[in-house]
């Protein structure tokens, strides 16, 4: 419909048309048709899917692609460049997760609720005030002792689909939940292992890539750590496991953690 963003589902109200002096003689002029004018104001459309959204081509795509990935192996704790990254390179991974939601009951609530994990929607003092060992107090501790935030997730820019662009949204928002289920730190080690899983749970190239070059900064003592026990671990539980994104964390917070990892089916950790 002409006004409205090519969006799969869930469209967000296009921007108002800004007309310039010239544009009303142009309209009226023998070559101005109605299909021109419907053509321009879809290509204005595209502009406006989500704020800030930053159309890209597949070459610029392709180049911040190159460029990202670059910079997040030189250093892993650019979360920007590691952002990038994922949005440049999810094409095909996030229509499959978007899909995996949508076909299943939880995970098609999600979609169609948005919900977010933002220090504004969390109740801290009551999840803190939860019992020991439940999502929701385990998840306030990984927090405060790694001392992390889930506001520094950086809002999408680069994704061309409103609905997919709150899939990879969600999946840098349930990241920290990842950590708490596996056990694992924010150290390069626990990274690596978190990307393990992510990996094969997601088909996301970045976790791909990350999974696969994390490793070269660690000591010949923890690789083999790694290798022996911490991968075969991630890799089985990732493909094990249903799929993470299908979980309303939100309405999880009073569950055990072992209870939750036994439902999504995750191997007690080593």
């Amino acid at each position: 419909h002409p006004g409205q963003p090519l969006t799969r589902a869930g469209p967000l109200p296009a921007a108002p048309r800004r007309q310039s002096p010239a544009e009303p003689q142009r309209a009226a002029g023998p070559g101005w048709t109605r299909q021109e004018e419907d053509e321009e104001e879809e290509m204005e459309a595209w502009h406006q899917l989500y704020p800030g959204h930053i159309p890209t081509s597949p070459l610029q795509k392709a180049l911040l692609a190159a460029g990202s990935a670059v910079m997040a192996l030189y250093d892993p704790y650019r979360h920007d460049m590691v952002a990038v990254l994922g949005e440049t390179t999810g094409c095909l991974a996030l229509p499959n997760l978007r899909d995996k939601m949508k076909n299943h009951p939880e995970g098609y609530r999600i979609l169609q609720e948005r919900p977010r994990i933002r220090l504004s929607t969390l109740d801290m003092a009551r999840l803190q005030g939860l019992p020991d060992g439940s999502l929701g107090r385990e998840y306030v501790r990984f927090l405060e002792d790694n001392k992390v935030s889930p506001d520094t997730r950086m809002p999408p820019k680069f994704v061309d689909d409103e609905e997919l662009a709150y899939v990879i949204q969600r999946y840098r928002e349930v990241h920290d939940l990842m950590h708490t289920l596996l056990g694992m730190p924010t150290n390069m080690l626990g990274e690596v292992v978190v990307k393990w899983f992510e990996a094969v749970q997601t088909g996301l190239p970045m976790c791909v890539l990350g999974a696969a070059f994390g490793p070269v900064r660690l000591s010949t003592r923890k690789l083999q750590v790694l290798a022996t026990e911490l991968v075969p671990w991630a890799i089985r539980s990732g493909l094990n496991a249903s799929c993470v994104l299908n979980i309303y964390y939100e309405q999880r917070w009073e569950q055990p953690v072992e209870s939750l990892r036994e439902e999504l089916g995750i191997f007690p950790p080593p």
